[in-house]
């Protein structure tokens, strides 16, 4: 039997699941990929893989690769392909193109070459033209571009294999299919139902991980209700095998009736979202076996015989507004609350994009499991629902909220003379430079990992997160002696002291809000006017390491075109404009951001037809092509270390996207321009290759004040010019 190469893909995060599903199929993995696996085997293990994934999004049958470094060389390397063994005569296509290159920019002009290719092939072998139909086509060819080379496939499958046809109304941020049945096998539901286990959602939405969980049990082939898939009228399918293993799947759903059937139980509080899963369960032909009901979470009961033994997996609301986020704690609480009543001796799983409130749940997490929920983060969290798991529940830690109180006077006296030390060096040097927002304190002493920041006579205080050798309760009583500590120190009130617990940020986490107290306030820098909050966001709104960098730019804007990419709060750009630029554009992806940055150039008398601020994701601004009036003298790039937020095209790695970044910037830089590129990834490595192609200087030494001296690490400066 020949064997095939297949591209399987997949949620993100779902990569090693999918490859040990596949291997039960009869493929064997061959490497995995991002969000897909590649395997090869038969071509029955690739129908296997449309009838019965669980867990994959498309089957694609790779036939060729070609080079692809331009769109002549794709075209050429498409148009000596065979195609007429893939297209049936008389028959139509689509093409679906995925990837791009400096000479490839978007999806639409690869996906054209492709088709020129094909149909020029046929022509070339004197044969009719097949059809181009968008909608409806014989045959999807699956075309992939990466790093130069592009991969050519046949989509078996024809549509995301995560639609199993039960779902045409959900409610509101509804998981996927594939989604759920990742999470219940994470959960060990396939196991716990083979025991005889049970299984309960809850918050079921609009019923789809309580509808996969009795698929699951009851060996149901997730594809078996489809009416076509995309092999069909492939030319090289085989509808003798297909046949039998569609009667196999028949079979086995009889067979998974013949046992112990598990109870399927869901709950949610909205009725209207019940009705939507009560229809959607009724299409998965489960009516008779799955039970939902309108009931909160706090009175959640199981009526009739239920086993010893069980599941408990839910997806509760994430709290992306912050309303909704300051009753997740008390809504957890209650999950927690419920199943320590209900179900003791069950397994208890979460999925939730704010895991933080998992310590609300007043059970102690076993196992967490990294996912995305489309693109946003989120992490399961599982759970054994017994005595020696249980914990006081509380909220997630703020800690604004712990006590002020020294526990060791001797260890608090270190403190309070070190801040005394300071105030008498960087704050007298801060004064003689007449400069009111610096950094006072940064973890000098290894007992206290703190920043003390001024802004003009107002403190902000952020905790760095304890290192996982300090138990909780230590880390919390030093920083209660801080709190008391640092207000004597500084001759400062207490209220005009914020304290934070700063962590590494993923995703949208970083533009989210910490609070709402709305309090604003006016700082000042070098004539430059800004609008800084220590409440309600991790960060103030100006980053005072780039102090330097912000006073290099004002000093040399004048009448120059500045572009501020991933421009923050714009404080680069205020700069820019009291110094004199000739006209500016600040771009960023955050609405939030975006209106700030507005508001300091407003405040600064900056004129808004002369100084723009856009929301944009600066990725796909800078893949874009350039506009006659997109060319700038002066740019700042300060890109973060990584971004997958929801609101971007792609993910951002500094250190893998870098080089494409600066090319882009500097192809919109004029001839004598200057492309002032900075990061704070601490282990950032500049590829060489580009030192071939621009003058380049690093700065950083330059762009650290007194301030920031003893953290020399806390970014790294480039000044990138043309080469001459």
């Amino acid at each position: 039997m020949s064997k095939s190469v297949f591209f399987v893909t997949c949620p993100k995060g779902v990569e090693y699941l999918l490859a040990d599903e596949l291997n039960t199929f009869g493929l064997a993995t061959v490497r995995n990929a991002p969000a897909g696996v590649w395997v090869e085997g038969p071509l029955e293990g690739g129908y296997r893989t449309c009838l019965w994934s669980r867990l994959a999004n498309r089957v694609i049958l790779h036939i060729d690769e070609v080079a692809a470094t331009s769109g002549d060389e794709l075209y050429d390397g498409v148009v000596h392909m065979d195609w007429q063994q893939h297209i049936p005569v008389h028959g139509s296509f689509r093409v679906t193109f995925l990837g791009q290159n400096d000479a490839i920019r978007n999806t639409q002009y690869g996906a054209q070459r492709v088709k020129d290719g094909i149909v020029d092939r046929f022509q070339a072998n004197g044969g009719p033209r097949p059809s181009v139909d968008a909608k409806n086509p014989d045959v999807i060819i699956s075309a992939r571009l990466n790093r130069g080379r592009l991969a050519l496939g046949i989509d078996l499958s024809g549509h995301s294999l995560h639609m199993r046809g039960y779902r045409t109304d959900q409610g509101i941020a509804p998981l996927k299919e594939n989604l759920a049945a990742a999470l219940l096998m994470r959960s060990g539901w396939p196991e716990i139902s083979a025991a005889g286990g049970d299984f309960v959602d809850p918050m079921c939405g609009s019923g789809t991980l309580v509808i996969e969980a009795a698929m699951m049990a009851l060996d149901l082939a997730p594809g078996r209700k489809q009416e076509r898939f995309g092999f069909e009228q492939w030319p090289g399918h085989q509808p003798d095998l297909w046949l039998s293993l569609r009667q196999e799947a028949e079979r086995r759903a009889h067979e998974g009736k013949q046992n112990r059937i598990p109870r399927f139980a869901g709950f949610d509080q909205d009725s209207r979202v019940i009705a939507t899963a009560w229809k959607n369960i009724q299409r998965a032909g489960l009516e008779d076996l799955v039970r939902v009901e309108a009931r909160p979470v706090e009175s959640l009961q199981l009526e009739g015989d239920w086993a010893g033994r069980g599941l408990v997996l839910t997806n509760p609301p994430y709290g992306e507004r912050l309303s909704e986020r300051r009753e997740l704690g008390a809504l957890y609480q209650s999950l927690g609350d419920a199943v320590k009543r209900v179900v003791p001796g069950w397994r208890l799983g979460v999925f939730t994009g704010a895991p933080e409130f998992g310590k609300s749940i007043g059970l102690r997490s076993y196992k967490q499991y990294r996912l995305f929920n489309g693109k946003l983060p989120a992490q399961l969290l599982l759970f054994e629902v017994n005595d020696a798991s249980v914990m006081t529940p509380r909220e997630p830690n703020v800690p604004g909220e712990v006590t002020p109180r020294i526990a060791n006077e001797e260890r608090a006296a270190m403190l309070r003379n070190r801040l005394k030390k300071n105030v008498k060096t960087i704050g007298q040097w801060a004064r003689k430079q007449d400069i009111g927002c610096y950094r006072l304190y940064d973890a000098d002493m290894p007992e206290f990992a703190l920043a003390i920041d001024i802004y003009e006579g107002r403190v902000h205080v952020q905790e760095y997160a304890a290192p996982k050798s300090i138990d909780e309760r230590s880390a919390r009583e030093r920083l209660a002696e801080a709190l008391s500590v640092i207000p004597e120190a500084l001759g400062i009130e207490r209220e005009n002291m914020v304290c934070k617990q700063r962590q590494r940020q993923t995703g949208t986490s970083q533009y989210e809000k910490q609070a709402a107290s709305g309090e604003f306030f006016r700082v000042h820098e070098y004539g430059c006017v800004l609008k800084v909050n220590l409440k309600d966001y991790l960060d103030t709104g100006l980053f005072l390491d780039h102090r330097p960098v912000r006073h290099w730019i004002q000093q040399h804007a004048a009448n120059k075109r500045f572009l501020n990419l991933f421009c923050y709060t714009g404080a680069a750009t205020v700069h820019a404009a009291v110094g004199g630029a000739s006209r500016s554009l600040s771009l960023d992806m955050s609405k939030t951001y975006v209106s700030w940055a507005e508001d300091n150039l407003a405040l600064n008398r900056a004129d808004p037809k002369k100084h723009r601020v856009e929301q944009a994701d600066c990725l796909a601004w800078l893949a874009d092509r350039s506009t006659a009036d997109q060319r700038f003298d002066l740019i700042f790039m300060d890109p973060p270390t990584f971004s997958n937020s929801a609101r971007m095209a792609g993910v951002l790695d500094i250190q893998k996207d870098h080089p494409a970044l600066v090319r882009q910037a500097m192809a919109r830089l004029s001839s004598d321009g200057l492309l002032i590129f900075s990061n704070n990834f601490r282990r950032f490595k500049l590829e060489e290759a580009l030192e071939g192609e621009f003058e380049i200087a690093e700065v950083t030494r330059d762009t650290l004040d007194k301030d920031f001296q003893r953290n020399a690490r806390i970014h790294r400066c480039w000044h990138i010019r043309h080469k001459a």
